[in-house]
């Protein structure tokens, strides 16, 4: 397993240094297997991360931080066209035309989630934190090498599937990631049930990541645990 700091030193080398408070988070929402019909931010699968982001950019200094929801040509993911992604990876050339080597982290719910893990070789791309993300078997991790990643994932999920991405974190733990797995004990997949905890997490780990406030406990105690941190009932336990 990759050390944490190491990977943050080597990470920073020709960035902004965490806490200077220039930084983007990519906010990408969640869809479906196929579609091509247009996305639209009205849309439940959009509705559903506006609550994040809108607490993002209250923890985050508005100056110099930017908060970047990513709208998709296409409500599905079409298989081997991977629109969410190709949106994805449009939307950080765009920024890094922009702003340059600004660090990025990537914050994606369920089909987002997928989009985020798989642009995580980007160059401006920090870390991720992924929701729920839908991890079909035989995802590519070897992007994730160097990069810092979380996963929180309700073990009630009935859509995605949690033992799928506790095992894409662990092969990405193997590819170089440094990794964190947070399980939420009774939640599903709409983020509904415990949305209190799921933004408290979902926030801290993004604003943790970029050097602008502490990780949460359980985040930070995940990146060390083999296997993903329990939470429930108000307090944290380790699985297994």
């Amino acid at each position: 397993m990759a050390d944490r700091e190491a990977v943050r030193g080597a990470s920073e080398r020709g960035r902004d240094a965490p806490g200077s408070g220039r930084c983007t988070v990519v906010v990408l929402h969640g869809g479906k297997a196929e579609g091509r019909e247009p996305a639209r931010p009205w849309q439940p699968a959009a509705l559903r991360m506006r609550p994040f982001a809108t607490a993002l950019r209250r923890a985050l200094p508005s100056r110099s931080a930017e908060v970047v929801p990513v709208r998709y040509r296409y409500r599905g993911w079409n298989g081997s066209a991977a629109d969410p992604l190709q949106d994805t990876l449009l939307a950080l050339d765009a920024l890094a035309a922009r702003d340059g080597d600004r660090p990025v982290v990537l914050l994606g719910h369920s089909m987002g989630g997928r989009a985020a893990l798989r642009a995580a070789g980007h160059p401006t791309v920090r870390g991720i934190v992924a929701l729920a993300p839908w991890c079909p078997e035989g995802e590519p991790v070897a992007q994730l090498a160097g990069r810092e990643l979380v996963i929180l994932h309700g073990d009630q999920d009935r859509v995605t599937s949690p033992d799928a991405s506790w095992r894409l974190l662990t092969r990405a733990r193997e590819e170089g990631a440094v990794a964190s797995g947070v399980r939420l004990t009774g939640g599903e997949h709409t983020m509904l049930r415990y949305a209190g905890m799921w933004r408290r997490l979902a926030v801290g780990a993004v604003t943790g990541l970029l050097g602008a406030g502490p990780l949460p406990p359980e985040v930070a105690e995940g990146f060390t645990a083999p296997e993903p941190v329990a939470v429930g009932a108000g307090r944290a336990t380790r699985t297994g």
